[in-house]
C-alpha cells in the first residue's frame, strides 16, 4: 500500500506536452528532454503515422519510445528514461467488448503504460470545434467512454496518473475571461460535467494542490495575439489518485517553452512525486 512518505531526496517526474507535430518540434522536444530529464514525457498531437515517427532520434539520445499515431492528426506517445511495462493503446485496451470504444478508437488519442507500478494514462481529448459542430457530441461521447474506461482500469487496483490535453477549462479560474467564455466550447456545462463524471472521487487536479489562483495558462491560441497578451487557457492537466496525490512535491507549467521560435501553442506541464513510496508499517512491525 502507498502512503504519503518517501525515501529521502528521491523524485520521479512525469510530464505532458501537446507538441502540435512531433516532427516540426523535434529539436525543441529533444532539447527539453535534455534540460529537464523527466522520467516520462507524454506527448499529444504528434500528427504522424507510426512508421514515420522519428523514433531513432529519441533512441539515439537514450530514450525509450512507445507510439500510437495516425497521419496528419491526433497521435499520442510515451518517451521514457527507462523501459515501460504493459503498454496499452486505445479505449479497446480496457473495453474490448464496448462497440463505441472501437469506433472512437479509430482516432489515436489514448495510450497508457506502467511506470514502476503506476499506471500513467496519456490522453488527447477531442476539441469539439464549436457547440453547433458535429464534433461536439463526438467529444461528449468520447468523455463518456473515458468514464467507462477509467472504471474498468480501476478494477486492477493500479495507482493512476492521468495526463494530457483535455481541451476543457474545468473552472472559471482556468479561463482568461470567464464571464465571456463560460458556456462556450471547451467551457460548456456538458463538457465540464462529462469530465467531472469521469474523474469521480478518484482523481484530483494536482496543479490546484499547489496553485489555487487564476492567471496560470498552458495553452495560448496562435490566433489573436494570445501569447503576446498572455491570454491563455489552462487545459493541459495532470490528475492523480489519492495514493499519488500525497506524494506530489510540485506541479509546474513550463511557460517559457511557449516563447520558443516556432513553438507549439501548448507548454509542457510536469509533476514531481516523492519516490519510491514507503511501505506502510503493519501492526506486527510496530510491536518490535
Amino acid at each position: 500500500m502507498l502512503i504519503v512518505t518517501a525515501e529521502s531526496g528521491t523524485t520521479v517526474q512525469i510530464a505532458t506536452w501537446n507538441v502540435n507535430s512531433v516532427r516540426t518540434r523535434l529539436d525543441q522536444v529533444l532539447a527539453w528532454l535534455q534540460n529537464e530529464k523527466p522520467d516520462l514525457l507524454c506527448l499529444q498531437e504528434t500528427k504522424v503515422d507510426d512508421p514515420l515517427f522519428p523514433i531513432q532520434a529519441f533512441e539515439s539520445a537514450g530514450w525509450h519510445v512507445h507510439i500510437h499515431g495516425q497521419k496528419a492528426y491526433n497521435g499520442v506517445a510515451l518517451i521514457s528514461r527507462e523501459p515501460l511495462d504493459d503498454v496499452r493503446c486505445g479505449f479497446m485496451a480496457e473495453l474490448p467488448d464496448d462497440p463505441e470504444a472501437a469506433t472512437l478508437g479509430e482516432q489515436k488519442r489514448v495510450i497508457s503504460a506502467l511506470l514502476d507500478g503506476v499506471r500513467v494514462l496519456n490522453l488527447y481529448v477531442p476539441n469539439g470545434s464549436s457547440l453547433k459542430s458535429e464534433k461536439y457530441p463526438y467529444k461528449l461521447a468520447w468523455l463518456a467512454c473515458l468514464k467507462r474506461y477509467l472504471a474498468a482500469q480501476a478494477q486492477r487496483g493500479e495507482p493512476l496518473c492521468m495526463v494530457g490535453d483535455f481541451n476543457i477549462g474545468l473552472e472559471a479560474r482556468d479561463l482568461p475571461d470567464p464571464e465571456r467564455q463560460t458556456g462556450g466550447i471547451m467551457a460548456s456545462d456538458a463538457e465540464r460535467d462529462a469530465l467531472r463524471a469521469a474523474l469521480g472521487d478518484r482523481l484530483q487536479d494536482v496543479f490546484r494542490v499547489f496553485e489555487p489562483d487564476s492567471g496560470h495558462w498552458s495553452w495560448w491560441d496562435y490566433r489573436s495575439g494570445a501569447w503576446d497578451r498572455d491570454r491563455g487557457w489552462r487545459i493541459d492537466h495532470i490528475y492523480l489518485c489519492d495514493e499519488l496525490k500525497g506524494l506530489a512535491r510540485s506541479c509546474t507549467i513550463h511557460k517559457q517553452v511557449r516563447g520558443n521560435p516556432q513553438p507549439s501553442d501548448h507548454a509542457p506541464v510536469s509533476v514531481d512525486l516523492d519516490w519510491p513510496p514507503a511501505e506502510e508499517e503493519s501492526e506486527d512491525d510496530l510491536l518490535f
